[in-house]
């Protein structure tokens, strides 16, 4: 799924974002709810910044990489935390590009997102290499997502991998991806490796 968000881009920075977990709903600028074998994800759009919201049985786990102050943790390479009910692992990577390289990575993430069963993208009017983008994915015995945030201004981009499976969970559920979605995705990414 694929929207224009309505509001211009900000010149905001990639160092500038934060990571917290357990935040309630934000403001969004879009959404899209997906019931995927049990689980309810929502994914937001906050802007340059995302949240992802899921629940199962009652139980909620909420992840939040935004622009906030004094409300979170500057955006970490890596966490691993299990919260009782939820074992939650999170890795952040942030890659400078030439403008040839961002401008084709941009196009790519953008189309694969947006044609994705569990895909949110959004782009800014001004400026079709800012984009915010979240793919969620339910394998048997987890749920997991990927997010990301184009900076054109700095030629960065921040890219998420989020894995979360209930404590104890044993309960297998079906691949919500196509199998040729992962590999264009996995493919657009050793195309920009190679593009540096």
């Amino acid at each position: 799924m694929l929207t224009t968000l309505s509001t211009p881009y900000t010149d905001t920075r990639a160092g500038d974002l934060g990571w917290a977990l357990g935040l309630g709903p934000l403001p969004a600028l879009a959404r899209r709810t997906l019931e995927l074998d049990g689980a309810t994800v929502e994914l937001r759009l906050l802007g340059a910044s995302h949240q992802v919201l899921l629940e199962e049985d009652g139980r909620v786990c909420s992840e939040t990489v935004a622009c906030m102050t004094g409300s979170s943790t500057p955006l970490p390479l890596g966490v691993s935390r299990s919260t009782g009910d939820w074992e939650y692992d999170f890795a952040a990577r942030v890659e400078t590009l030439s403008p040839t390289a961002f401008a084709s990575r941009a196009q790519e993430l953008i189309e694969l997102v947006s044609d994705h069963p569990g895909g949110l993208a959004g782009t800014f009017p001004g400026d079709a290499q800012a984009f915010t983008a979240l793919l969620v994915q339910r394998p048997p015995g987890h749920v997991r997502w990927r997010t990301w945030h184009s900076y054109p201004q700095e030629g960065r981009l921040v890219s998420t991998r989020t894995r979360v499976a209930r404590t104890g969970a044993g309960a297998g559920a079906a691949v919500t991806a196509p199998p040729d979605a992962v590999a264009a995705l996995a493919a657009a990414a050793e195309h920009t490796a190679s593009a540096r």
